[in-house]
């Protein structure tokens, strides 16, 4: 039997991971990172702690909720979009729906333009149909603009690595193989070198 959409579905705390949407006193938040104590003494409670970034404010702080307390999920949607630009007024991006421009500010962006490049396409979150934050494929591909030379006597089997500075401004570590104009995969969850792009 369906479910009237209508009603507001609720999340417990002990259910909320990492990345999950919830809506807190009327705001919306994100949970960055969570963390469940099980109570020592019998009867006592099972607490989260939980990491949560406020999404109209950015805010980020940490709270901690008994397990059962429930939270409603906000009106939140997405919609893919591919990057177009960016200048004083914001990052810009088209909806690849409708094909009308999205901008987003460089505040909401924040860190994550180091990982835009042009027609990258990624999801837009919207909060009651306004944007307000970007999710990344796994992999971005990035070309290096900057990198130190391989020095004859470096051993490549060591793993050793060196600093590169990529085409939008994001420092990363590559493998002393990796030249100038190359292009490399980032790991966008953790800004790592994940691998020469597939030319």
């Amino acid at each position: 039997m369906r479910q009237n959409t209508q009603v507001a579905s609720l999340i417990e705390a002990i259910d909320i991971k990492r990345k999950s949407f919830f809506q807190h006193e009327g705001a919306p938040y994100v949970c960055l990172d969570v963390e469940v104590s099980k109570p020592t003494a019998r009867g006592g409670q099972t607490l989260v702690r939980l990491k949560m970034r406020n999404l109209l404010t950015r805010a980020v702080f940490d709270k901690t909720f008994k397990a059962g307390e429930k939270f409603a999920e906000p009106d939140l949607s997405t919609s893919q979009a591919t990057f177009l630009y960016s200048d004083g007024d914001g990052f810009h991006f088209m909806d690849q729906e409708n094909f009308e421009t999205l901008s987003l500010s460089a505040d909401v962006v924040g860190d994550d333009r180091e990982l835009l490049v042009d027609n990258l396409l990624v999801q837009v979150h919207k909060l009651e149909g306004r944007p307000f934050g970007l999710q990344f494929p796994a992999h971005v591909e990035l070309t290096v603009a900057s990198t130190e030379p391989a020095v004859r006597g470096d051993t490549a089997s060591g793993g050793a690595t060196k600093a590169a500075t990529l085409e939008t401004g994001l420092e990363i570590r590559v493998p002393l193989f990796i030249k100038e104009g190359e292009k490399v995969k980032v790991h966008t969850e953790t800004r790592e070198f994940a691998g020469r792009a597939q030319s």
